[in-house]
């Protein structure tokens, strides 16, 4: 008898949940990188854990496009790269800046319209992330592959190069 009231109450939220519009928990199992979009009622979903160095990488370059598309290079874009970069790398990147007159995180000029990251590889306390931009011009549309470094002990983004 516990046993079908329980299931009966399960239901019975369940229903209330998906009634409410309400995002129903969920478990998940494997690793953060092996992590795919989700799908609820036929919507992908993301996800993200801030322990996870590529996360923070996706966590990045999402709202890093997103503020360059919205109001372009300022403050927030600026604050953006003081929280996620290490003081090592905005150095690097205002030489690397300066020499190529190119945002350095996305090396180019302009905003890409989409972006991907995806883990590539770690070891000897870093991660590296590939990031793919997707820049889109009159009829035409190319991609730009990037190699993304993260210092596991701190989960910094601390390195950048073209992956060509």
């Amino acid at each position: 008898m516990t046993t079908s009231r329980t299931a009966l109450r399960r239901l019975a939220l369940g229903g209330m949940v998906l009634a409410l519009g309400l995002p129903a928990p969920a478990t998940a199992a494997g690793s953060r990188a092996d992590a795919g979009p989700t799908a609820t009622s036929g919507t992908p979903g993301r996800s993200g854990s801030p322990h996870s160095a590529v996360d923070r990488v996706a966590d990045f370059y999402g709202s890093y496009v997103d503020v360059l598309h919205d109001s372009g290079r300022g403050q927030l874009a600026d604050a953006l790269r003081r929280h996620y970069l290490t003081a090592g790398l905005r150095e690097s990147l205002a030489r690397w800046e300066a020499r190529h007159h190119q945002d350095g995180m996305l090396r180019a000029e302009g905003v890409p319209l989409e972006w991907s990251v995806v883990v590539n590889d770690s070891g000897m306390g870093h991660c590296w992330s590939r990031v793919t931009l997707t820049w889109k011009a009159t009829g035409h549309s190319h991609t730009t592959h990037l190699m993304v470094q993260s210092d596991l002990s701190t989960l910094l983004i601390s390195g950048i190069r073209t992956d060509e």
